[in-house]
Formats: C-alpha cells, structure tokens, sequence
C-alpha cells in the first residue's frame, strides 16, 4: 500500500529524549499515527557482517505503563510495513491492515496496551515516504554509493535483533505479546525462541516455524523474474533504469499466491478485462484476472525496491526458529502460551505445515491453542478475516 503523507522523522537525539520521559507521557493514541526513526550507529548481523547507520522506521498505539510492561510488539508481512493500525491523516479512514484488532475496545486494546510496530531492514516498500528502511537501496556511508548487492545478507534473527534494541530505547524489557502474520509469524516464532523470559505470548498468525523445501522453492520462484531482468544487472541498477518489469511480475507471483482460487473464480469467473474485446480472437486482450493482478503490481512496484525482494526472499528461506541446525531445539526454546491463527486454505504455509509447529512446541512443553480463520482468501485470510478471532484473541491475551 502506497502511503502520500508526507513521514515525520525524528533525530536520535529527539529519541534519547523521548525515552526520558515519564511513561506516562508517551504516546497516548488517539487513532492518528506519528512515524518515527530508531537509528543504531552499528549493528553486526548473525554472519558477522557490520552495517553502519541503520535506520528503521516505527509507530506506536496506546500508553505505556508505568511498569512498561504492557506492550504488545506487532511484526509485519513480507511485504508489510509497521502500519499495523491507525492513520496519518487526521481527515483520512484508518488505514492500517489490522485495524480490525487494533484501537479503544478492540482485542488489542489501545486503552490497555502499548502496541509498537516496526519496519524490517531491507523493507521491500523502501520508495514508500513512510517506510525507513536500511537495504541495499540505502547510501552505504562508507562508501556514499547505493549498497547494492554488497549489502550484507540479513535473517529473521537480525530482524529481531533491531527489534530488540529499539525496545530497550524505550526502557521495555519484556513484552505481554508478540504477534504477526506470513513473515510476521516467523518474527513472532524467533522473538519466542530467542527471548523466552522476555515474552509472555505469542501468537503466529498463518506462519510455521521453519521454512520447509516446499516454501524454499515458492520464494525461489518469486525471485527467478527480477534476476531475469536484464535491467537488474546483477543487482547495480541504482544509476540507471531499475528492474521494474521483473518486479512486477515477481509482486504478481506473491499476490497469486497469498490468494486462493477460490477468490480468483468467486471474483472473475472468465471475464475479459475489455468487453469488447475477446481474448480467445484477439492475441492482446487481457482476461479480467490477468488486468487485476497486473494492476495490483504495478501499484505495489512503485513503491517497492528489487533487490530488497531479493533479500527479503534469502531471509525467509534462510529461517528456522531458533536460528541453529535443530528446529527441534529452537521450537523447545519457547515458553510461552501460544496462539496459532491458520487458514486451511493456506497455499504459502500450508495447513500441515502449521499444525506440525504445534505439535513440537507442544512437545517442547508449550501450551498451544490452534484456531482457523474461514475465508476465500486462504493465506490472505490471515490479514483480512482476522476480526474473526477477535474473542479468542481478547481471552488470550487476558
């Protein structure tokens, strides 16, 4: 989704200040979001690799307590952003994709908790003025040339990592959730596994804990059409024309394939995308699916980064919770409650996928409950069906 207001940025020196302050002087949430900066000086990812100047974006929802000990961290999807809730424009409808849940009343109670969500490094939506993100489309300050593909590798863990620290600028030391959906899922799963004192539930929503061979190959299908483009040019594109017609047909591939067929045939049937124009006579005309889902693309291309896909792809593929050679051990980390969200009709993490996650933490001494979201969108369901849970959520997080 493209964002036009223009991003509020705040100077880690405005951040020092903010975590000064009494608790009960940040962030009350009135429905309207201020985007803000976390910057790190350094930060030395799990292959040891050094990444001056990082910076990511962040907002927030609700009150922190006194104790600090109400927050609830959101994590975003592979091609999400940290705008969980609320709006920017004081005029404008909510525009965050868990707005369902999230405000005064909902499960995630904005009255209750402080919500917080941030950006990933290597955001796909790094053209978006209200994404911050550190990738390869970022001035590598050593240089004051576009990282490009010099950009280190980056996994889930160091995700979380950033994550962590923007939490204890803030003086938070432990979290009362974490939750999010697709690649959120495997944010929330390594948080758990990581950081087992520090958080008190959790709640991976259409996400398993280990990215199998078969979501291996699905992501590695995602990348093959920017590397196709000869445009790409090995990842060096940032002086000249960008890969846009690899990454659009790569954002279609993961429109496809968030989706289900029941959607596809509920909302097209056959029809063309021009009425008069009929393309089993006309080798041009388009079929109103292929026109939705090029349409779709193109919207989510403009605000996107190639290369930063690209990355995004190797951190899903390279994720196991725990971060070690045993998925075993990294699921028996956990010790927290947890709630599985899942669709059926899951054609990214496919239902056993998710059930077989259960059965480990389960087996690792975690009391798990799972839930299934009912929809036509199976993974999508996910985002858009998840009002549907909202009692078990409230329950579960009481």
């Amino acid at each position: 989704m493209i964002f036009k207001q223009q991003q509020a940025l705040f100077s880690v020196a405005a951040l020092t200040t903010l975590s000064l302050l009494p608790a009960s002087a940040l962030f009350a949430w009135d429905g309207i979001v201020e985007k803000q900066v976390f910057s790190m000086e350094d930060f030395t990812t799990q292959g040891g690799e050094r990444i001056p100047e990082l910076n990511v974006g962040w907002e927030a929802y609700g009150e922190l307590n006194e104790a600090r000990d109400n927050v609830i961290l959101i994590t975003h999807f592979f091609s999400g952003t940290s705008h969980a809730a609320g709006r920017y424009d004081p005029d404008g409808e909510p525009t965050g994709y868990w707005d369902a849940i999230i405000g005064p009343g909902k499960p995630l109670d904005t009255d209750e908790y402080y919500i917080i969500a941030s950006d990933t490094l290597v955001n796909l939506n790094a053209n978006d003025p209200n994404v911050t993100t550190t990738g390869p489309a970022s001035t590598n300050p050593e240089t004051g040339e576009p990282w490009g593909m010099d950009f280190p590798v980056v996994t889930i863990r160091d995700f979380i990592e950033v994550q962590h620290a923007l939490l204890e600028s803030q003086g938070i030391d432990s979290l009362h959730a974490v939750m999010g959906a697709s690649m959120g899922a495997l944010q929330a799963i390594e948080w758990a596994s990581a950081y087992p004192d520090k958080v008190d539930r959790l709640i991976p929503v259409i996400g398993a804990g280990v990215a199998d061979p078969w979501i291996l190959s699905r992501l590695n299908r995602w990348a093959a059409p920017i590397r196709l483009d000869a445009n790409w040019n090995e990842g060096d594109y940032y002086d000249g024309e960008p890969p846009i017609a690899g990454l659009k047909e790569s954002l279609k591939l993961v429109t496809l394939d968030a989706n289900h067929w029941q959607w596809a045939n509920e909302t097209f049937n056959r029809d063309w995308a021009d009425e008069s124009r009929d393309p089993a006579q006309d080798i041009n005309a388009r079929y109103a699916v292929e026109q939705t889902l090029d349409d779709i693309a193109a919207a989510r291309a403009a605000a996107s980064d190639a290369n930063h896909f690209l990355y995004l792809v190797r951190a899903n593929q390279a994720f196991m919770a725990g971060h070690g050679e045993s998925l075993d051990a990294g699921l028996a980390a956990i010790d927290a409650p947890t709630l599985m969200l899942y669709s059926e009709d899951d054609l990214a993490f496919p239902p056993e996928s998710v059930r077989r996650t259960a059965d480990l933490l389960e087996e690792g001494g975690s009391d798990v409950t799972l839930e299934t979201l009912e929809g036509n969108r199976g993974h999508l369901d996910g985002v858009v069906s998840i009002g549907q849970a909202s009692e078990t959520l409230r329950e579960f997080l009481q």
